[in-house]
């Protein structure tokens, strides 16, 4: 059990008959009349709704308690996804739908985030941006370069993004993990 006044970015809390819900934001509030209070904005962790709840300061609320190991992917076995966890070398297979976004950027030997409560997966987390290569692309036109367009390119996940006329298949990229956006060369 904790406090409304303990909420910390990204910890996780037990409400609504045993929903878990991740802290995506809070702020303390102490109006001029009237009690303080905490206004949070929250994500439920399996079904991804966000919404906006109010506590009054000091109110008890009920942590759960996440644990978020780095984990190897290492291949695809079928349609589950299997993490090697680095300290103990056990396997985890995770469903496709618990990976959810997070399918389109992983390819082997990635690192990313595993969370897990009583030994259930809850979500898989990457990093802001991960680095690609270019699969397939079709040429920029020469006269196409400074218009600023894009075109569509495979991904070596095989995940398709807009990129600038000028990428061309085999180089290496930035990718923005949120939004699938592209977000610059890679310089080898």
């Amino acid at each position: 059990m904790a406090t409304t006044n303990d909420l910390k970015n990204g910890m996780v809390l037990k409400l609504d008959a045993g929903q878990l819900w991740s802290v995506v934001e809070f702020q303390h509030v102490k109006p001029g009349k009237g009690p303080a209070f905490v206004r949070t904005k929250l994500k439920n962790v399996l079904s991804g709704k966000i919404v906006d709840k109010t506590f009054n300061a000091g109110t008890k609320v009920e942590t759960a308690t996440v644990d978020r190991r780095t984990m190897q992917f290492s291949y695809m076995d079928g349609e589950y996804f299997v993490f090697m966890d680095m300290d103990t070398y056990d396997q985890l297979h995770v469903d496709r739908k618990t990976v959810g976004e997070a399918a389109n950027f992983l390819i082997e030997g990635f690192e990313p985030t595993v969370a897990m409560y009583e030994g259930e997966v809850l979500f898989v987390e990457l990093p802001a941006s991960v680095e690609l290569v270019i699969e397939h692309t079709e040429p920029g036109v020469q006269g196409d370069r400074s218009t600023g367009g894009s075109k569509p390119a495979r991904l070596e996940t095989g995940y398709e993004i807009g990129v600038p006329l000028f990428i061309t298949t085999g180089e290496k990229i930035k990718v923005d993990t949120r939004s699938g956006e592209y977000l610059g060369r890679v310089n080898s």
